[in-house]
This record gives structure tokens, C-alpha cells and sequence, in this order.
């Protein structure tokens, strides 16, 4: 069966968030995706399982790491689906598609516009 580059589907079973609640375990994952020497992928395999992943590299003080790193899943997904995660450009080999995974930015508030205060007397004034 090819493979197709559709995005992965994401359903947020624990229903829909706010972009300021965050559980503990999805600020971890996103602090780790936001880290830019952190390089986060998703690999889309054919039967549509999904594995989110990073290299951790060989810490020389602990001897640990040197060595990939699987991300929840279901957090992962939960981030995708809320907006704040976004995948990259696919990549398509024949058993699987694989995604850069990156943080998006938390949009601005609206600037609120301040009137001159001339127009709004004039604007005023020609209401009356």
C-alpha cells in the first residue's frame, strides 16, 4: 500500500483546551520541541501509527543518553491538534513519512487602538 503525504490525523480525546492550560506533561514535550537544538520528528508509518521523537545526546558528566528518545504520544497530539506544535514539510520513504516537528509562536494580543481625540469628537459631532 503506498503512502500518501496527508498530515497525521489528531483527535484530542480529552476534549479542547485552551492555549494558556497546559498539563504537565504537555509543557515538558513543548519545552522540549521549542528547544531549537532539539530537533523533534514524527514518523507516520502505513498503518497510520505515529511515534514522535528526539535525539538525546551522550551527556559525558552522567554517560547517559546518545541514544532516541519517544515523546507521549497522546500529548503530542493533544499540542498538534490545539495549535501550538506544527509539522514541517514531509518526508516519504516507502514504509514511512517522517515530519520536522516545530513550536509555533503564541499569536500577539490585538493592539487595541487608542482614537485621536479630535476625530472622536468630530465623529460625535456629526452624529448628533
Amino acid at each position: 500500500m503506498p503512502l500518501t503525504a496527508a498530515r497525521p490525523q489528531t483527535a484530542d480525546s480529552r476534549g479542547t483546551r485552551s492555549r494558556a492550560q497546559l498539563g504537565a506533561a504537555e509543557a515538558d514535550v513543548l519545552r522540549i520541541v521549542a528547544d531549537a537544538r532539539t530537533p523533534v520528528f514524527v514518523t507516520v508509518r502505513g498503518d497510520g501509527r505515529r511515534r514522535y521523537s528526539y535525539w538525546r545526546p551522550l551527556d559525558s558528566a552522567t554517560g547517559r543518553g546518545g541514544c532516541y528518545v519517544a515523546l507521549p504520544t497522546a500529548e503530542c497530539d493533544t499540542l498538534h491538534a490545539a495549535g501550538r506544535i506544527t509539522l514541517g514539510e514531509p518526508l516519504a520513504d516507502p514504509n514511512r513519512i517522517t515530519y520536522r516537528v516545530s513550536a509555533t509562536r503564541a499569536p500577539a494580543p490585538p493592539l487595541r487602538a487608542v482614537p485621536d481625540r479630535a476625530r472622536a469628537a468630530r465623529v460625535r459631532a456629526r452624529a448628533a
